[in-house]
């Protein structure tokens, strides 16, 4: 029996470990991504010029094109970092140039999930990638949504995580339960302080046969830009950096400032 039981406790002592590990680290560099997504004349670029950690940061850019119809994204990814049902922590750090202007009132969405769900026989009205959680900044305020339920017509919330200072580095780190009814929830801390809780929300899609991965995309996405078809105010050269991303089941995984 005593055999047996070191057997079983050998067996489980591997996935213990496993499980306390981060699911993915990123200390600023491009190349342990699952890709990048730059548009038009977006950049995505490894720097060390400025950054959150020693020695290096994700400089992204997008530019703005009154010719150009397409959308403005200037990303890096990381596929399937949850499906329905899941939960976890999600957390980097950001700054916005020094120089950016907050006076308008135009979004700029900093990190999002995102998954092509064409496929998935709960898609009705055929959309292709649909995301649910994205966080974006609206003239001097950090900003966070929830949607999910129907793809079609999905429940959307939007609330507010707290005040960005242009030129400054931020923190911040949201856990979520992936729910696509109401039993789902968020907690967000913005700059190592818990800033908001949701519970009794909708924070994903239906998908019935647990199959479709969501993306985890963190950049600049200028989606007003494309969705206004228009841009506000003078400042067309929109840039901001991207540093120590941690994703896993527990704060400190996720958390930039973490040692």
């Amino acid at each position: 029996m005593y055999t047996l039981k070191i057997a079983a406790l050998a067996l489980l002592v591997p996935s213990i470990l496993v499980s306390a590990a981060p699911t993915f680290k990123n200390h600023g560099t491009v190349a342990e991504w699952d890709g990048t997504n730059h548009e038009h004349k977006g950049t995505v670029t490894q720097v060390n010029s400025a950054s959150y950690k020693p020695d290096t940061s994700i400089k992204v850019v997008q530019i703005y094109d009154p010719s150009y119809t397409g959308r403005y994204h200037s990303e890096v990814f990381k596929t399937d970092v949850y499906k329905v049902g899941d939960e976890g922590f999600y957390g980097f750090a950001f700054r916005l140039h020094s120089e950016w202007d907050t006076s308008g009132s135009q979004s700029y969405n900093i990190a999002q999930f995102i998954s092509d769900l064409t496929d998935n026989p709960d898609n009705t009205c055929g959309d292709g990638f649909i995301p649910s959680m994205m966080m974006w900044v609206e003239g001097n305020q950090l900003m966070i949504r929830s949607k999910g339920g129907d793809m079609c017509h999905g429940t959307l919330k939007k609330f507010k995580v707290g005040t960005v200072k242009p030129g400054d580095w931020h923190r911040v780190v949201l856990q979520a339960k992936w729910r696509s009814d109401s039993s789902g929830s968020y907690k967000v801390w913005f700059d190592g302080k818990e800033a908001l809780e949701q519970s009794n929300i909708i924070t994903t899609y239906r998908d019935s046969q647990k199959k479709f991965g969501f993306q985890f995309r963190a950049g600049l996405y200028a989606n007003s830009w494309h969705d206004d078809k228009r841009m506000e105010g003078s400042q067309g050269t929109r840039q901001l950096w991207i540093d120590e991303v941690g994703i896993g089941s527990t704060y400190e995984d996720a958390d930039p400032g973490a040692k």
